[in-house]
């Protein structure tokens, strides 16, 4: 585990750096990343580069033993490139060319974008071949399914279409083009989804258009890849990512790089609603199921976040080390705090660094000296991971078919997730999240929110697993759709009938508006937005709606279906039914759980095999006290304990 920082030198004076390298180098730094948006210092004008000032920067905090992540610059071209080529620049939705004069307004789809982004990275990769400093390449920043709509991106969508199509004729199939007389007879008709709201447009093009930008994105990671891999075979690759307004396919993203690497910004400010699922665990655990393994916090949280925002509260004492820490303990092998000092120029000024603008260490600074030290005493760490009996799956198809098509007033696809998640962290449980098409053998309880749009190849996974004995969770709008967005004409939830021993009458969309549901134990619960009236065949209800004029029907059931045994939630609830149903099912699978932690801690078990460690780790602004089963050895203050005193956002480490 290693702490860095992202650092930008061509920001600074020459004078600084030394300084910089220096006092990094005492507290604890291991890395530092650059580059990422320096293309006009590397290419100050066409053909022309200049890479000594990075030499320099590389030479003096290797010296440190510091090391370098790498990045290419492609997501900032110059100005000179915009100038000569303003075809390069992506079109927005409108139709028109987005303004340039920030970032990442190139089309990543562009051939002579390709052409010059190709040659700046050959270059760097040429020169820095080699370098036992570099530990790291970063392509590009921040990549994005892009909705460019520039004449190369249609033409390549309309082959793309034709490609996976055939036809025409399969075009208009897979879309069901007869709706408002949208049938084309010609290629050139076809368009990407306008700037009209994306509800109005044809749901099959803009599910597509979606595949389309994340597949393109996918392919531009791929051709960087490739060419770092020509000169370098030693040094890993990766690229970061968040969950942004065109979030890509993590999966496809991701395919063919080394590592995975996301920006970690928590909140810093606590909600009071119960219901608001602001823990970052959910991120931090979905990134590491992206490859199933340890991922880089490339971004870090270190001050008041705002810049095209107004500026956000001041982090807590204790949270640049507690959330540093969450997500080290989540999977995290390095963590990168953004930035080393905050900006003196640009739109970036209020996005707060370790130090601030004075250049004088402050109460941050101090927190993170901290940081550094603790980390590196935690290196027994390294030699374990987490090992999960409980996964929920994530689909990015599903994510952005419900973005399309808003089900109804406060439906939010990743909020569905984030409850169970919760729910079953509530309990110390390990989850990791994961792809729809991963290998669920080795878990013994699966929940699949809203599985939407159906796919052969998961539907028949998820069936394996149950037949094989696992315990399965689906929920409301789980077959709705066809692999091409479109409703699909049987009694829902279609493909997931059988599974679940039921079929639904009927659906109410019911908004911000309640009811009540009880479940067999007589426990009662409010529950809204969805209902769904279930008709049974061999399943069993679990809870019925309790008021109104669905009284007594069931609206989550439970069937056992060969080895195993499927629960469909018909409805949407708050927390309490979340973790009393969790609660239940941890029981039945015998997955341990974890009775009476205080709310806002959050547990976390990594094994070697042979030992195991506990991490807690008090996520809430309230100091907890939890007593431990038996006295355990503390890694963080080296001594026995028989019960845990935790400050707010304070993390605490037991051999179990």
């Amino acid at each position: 585990m290693r702490i860095g920082v992202d650092y930008y030198p061509e920001q600074w004076d020459k004078s600084l750096w030394e300084k910089d390298a220096e006092i990094m180098a005492r507290t604890g730094v291991k890395l530092i990343r650059i580059g990422e948006f320096a293309w006009s210092r590397i290419e100050p004008r066409e053909g022309e580069y200049d890479l000594d000032w990075l030499d320099e920067v590389i030479g003096i905090f290797s010296r440190y033993t510091i090391g370098t992540v790498m990045c290419t610059p492609t997501s900032c071209p110059p100005l000179w490139l915009y100038e000569k080529h303003p075809e390069i620049i992506q079109v927005g939705a409108d139709g028109q060319p987005i303004r340039t004069g920030i970032r990442a307004h190139r089309c990543i789809n562009s051939p002579i974008f390709r052409d010059y982004a190709k040659k700046v990275t050959e270059r760097l990769i040429r020169h820095f071949s080699g370098n036992p400093a570099i530990v790291a390449w970063q392509i590009d920043n921040e990549l994005e399914a892009y909705p460019c709509t520039c004449s190369v991106c249609r033409e390549k969508f309309r082959n793309w279409l034709i490609e996976k199509h055939d036809s025409i004729e399969g075009i208009n199939k897979a879309f069901g083009s007869s709706v408002w007389s949208g049938e084309y007879s010609d290629i050139s008709q076809i368009q990407p989804p306008n700037d009209y709201p994306k509800a109005w447009q044809n749901p099959a093009l803009c599910l597509e258009w979606y595949r389309f930008t994340s597949e393109c994105t996918a392919d531009f990671v791929r051709d960087a890849m490739l060419t770092i891999r020509l000169e370098d075979t030693r040094v890993p690759i990766t690229t970061n990512t968040w969950f942004c307004e065109n979030t890509p396919d993590f999966y496809k993203l991701y395919e063919l790089l080394d590592f995975v690497s996301y920006d970690n910004y928590p909140p810093v400010r606590i909600p009071d609603d119960p219901e608001d699922f602001y823990s970052h665990a959910f991120h931090l655990d979905l990134m590491r199921g992206i490859k199933g393994k340890g991922f880089w916090g490339m971004e870090q949280l270190s001050g008041s976040t705002g810049s095209w925002a107004p500026m956000s509260p001041a982090p807590k004492s204790g949270m640049i080390m507690g959330y540093a820490m969450q997500a080290m303990v989540r999977g995290a092998e390095t963590v990168m705090h953004f930035r080393w000092r905050t900006a003196l120029t640009g739109a970036e000024m209020h996005w707060h660094g370790i130090l601030d603008h004075s250049n004088v260490p402050n109460r941050r600074f101090l927190e993170f000296s901290e940081l550094c030290r603790r980390v590196s005493q935690l290196g027994i760490l390294d030699s374990t991971r987490i090992v999960s009996e409980a996964a929920i799956i994530y689909s990015p198809e599903a994510d952005a078919a419900f973005k399309i098509q808003p089900q109804v007033d406060g439906f939010c696809y990743l909020q569905q997730l984030k409850a169970f998640h919760s729910a079953l962290t509530r309990f110390g449980a390990n989850v990791d999240i994961v792809a729809p098409n991963t290998d669920l053998s080795q878990y013994k309880l699966v929940i699949a929110p809203s599985l939407y749009v159906n796919n052969k190849t998961v539907t028949e996974n998820i069936y394996r697993f149950v037949i094989n004995g696992g315990t399965l969770v689906l929920t409301a709008r789980s077959g709705v759709k066809d692999e091409n967005n479109n409703c699909i004409m049987d009694t829902l939830p279609t493909v997931f009938k059988e599974l679940i021993g039921a079929e639904i009458t009927e659906y109410d969309p019911i908004g911000r508006g309640e009811q009540v549901i009880r479940d067999f134990a007589g426990n009662e619960f409010r529950c809204r937005q969805w209902c769904d009236i279930l008709r049974l065949s061999t399943a069993r209800a679990y809870a019925e709606y309790n008021d109104g004029e669905y009284r007594c029907m069931p609206a989550v059931t439970m069937n056992r279906y060969c080895s195993g045994v499927a629960y469909y939630v018909g409805t949407i609830c708050g927390s309490d039914f979340y973790e009393s149903f969790i609660s239940n099912l941890m029981m039945q699978t015998g997955i341990p759980k974890l009775k009476g932690l205080p709310r806002g801690v959050e547990v976390t078990t990594r094994t070697n095999g042979r030992d195991e460690y506990v991490c807690f780790f008090n996520n809430s602004e309230k100091p907890v006290v939890i007593p431990l089963p038996k006295p355990m050895y503390s890694m963080i203050s080296v001594i026995g304990k028989d019960r845990l005193e935790l400050r707010p956002f304070e993390m605490d480490i037991v051999r179990k």
